[in-house]
């Protein structure tokens, strides 16, 4: 590299580079500008030949702990590897000490749960067309009860039989066990597990199956299409999507959502990590432990709301 030339003058000619050669927008430009800028100052007085892929490390992980995001440590780290790049091309650059190096992992978002409130409401309010529902209605109500009441996929939910068979050497993959209030169903890596069902779901399955037509397909399926076929998952996703808005449930709600209400709401008024695992069907802790997270998140915007001194300038006693 030409000891006469500085840092400043080949950040200069690369942003010249990409203005005429790349044609690449002014506000592009200076987005470049301000990363290579910043790989300038992190860098000190070392010369841009001697940076070694262990300094763009260091680099890095000094903007990950000044709290930049995964995804602009990322967008920054592109940058930078598309100007060594370039000056590899134009000077003695032995290796772009960029290759190689990734970004810290975005961090995974708490999944979304119902308040206690929204969730009862949901599923505790019909959302009735008539005086008398119809038996689509008792059909919605008893699946969106057992969604919120045992925290089943809504795979898991389709699946149910009214009660367990076995044709032609295949046994049902889940079925309602009514006398002892319990669902067994098969979840991931084909593992079986008994989940209670609570009182209110039980009562919604007891209405529907007073109604529940012969199945036209033969089986022996506990919730049915409105053609007496078996419930597909996406019906009841866009069942679900619907009674939401028409009981004003303020968010749009899926039915994986049920699942992470049920598994929330359990944790925070039993505080039991392992039994909501066994129940959600988790194989690792790992997996279940991202409940106790957003039950921290609960508790937190509670003591907000409730604690006199939570508030910023907030002087009661």
């Amino acid at each position: 590299m030409n000891a006469a030339r500085g840092k400043a003058e080949w950040s200069a000619d690369w942003l010249r580079h990409l203005a005429t050669q790349r044609k690449l927008s002014p506000r592009s430009v200076a987005a470049y500008g301000r990363d290579i800028a910043e790989l300038a100052t992190l860098s000190g007085e070392l010369p841009w030949p001697a940076i070694t892929p262990a300094d763009i490390r260091r680099y890095t992980a000094k903007l990950h702990a000044g709290g930049l995001q995964a995804r602009s440590i990322a967008r920054k780290l592109s940058g930078w590897r598309g100007f060594f790049g370039w000056l590899a091309e134009h000077t003695a650059l032995a290796a772009n000490p960029v290759d190689g190096v990734r970004a810290p992992k975005r961090a995974k978002g708490l999944p979304k749960a119902l308040s206690v409130e929204h969730a009862v409401q949901l599923v505790a309010t019909p959302a009735r067309t008539a005086a008398t529902p119809t038996p689509a209605e008792l059909c919605n109500t008893a699946m969106f009860e057992l969604l919120y009441s045992s925290g089943l996929r809504v795979s898991e939910l389709c699946g149910l039989d009214v009660h367990f068979v076995k044709a032609d050497g295949v046994a049902s993959a889940g079925w309602l066990e009514r006398d002892n209030g319990e669902v067994v169903v098969t979840g991931k890596g084909n593992k079986m597990r008994r989940v209670p069902v609570g009182k209110a779901a039980l009562a919604a399955i007891d209405t529907w199956l007073t109604v529940r037509p012969a199945p036209r397909d033969g089986s022996t399926a506990l919730f049915l299409t409105e053609r007496a076929t078996r419930m597909s998952p996406r019906v009841v996703q866009m069942r679900l999507k619907a009674h939401a808005l028409a009981t004003g449930t303020p968010v749009h709600v899926h039915p994986h959502m049920m699942r992470h209400s049920f598994a929330s709401h359990v944790l925070q008024s039993s505080g039991d990590l392992r039994a909501v695992q066994e129940m959600l069907g988790h194989a690792s802790i790992t997996s279940t432990q991202v409940y106790t997270a957003l039950d921290f998140q609960h508790l937190a915007e509670v003591y907000d709301k409730a604690h006199p001194r939570a508030r910023s300038g907030s002087n009661k006693g």
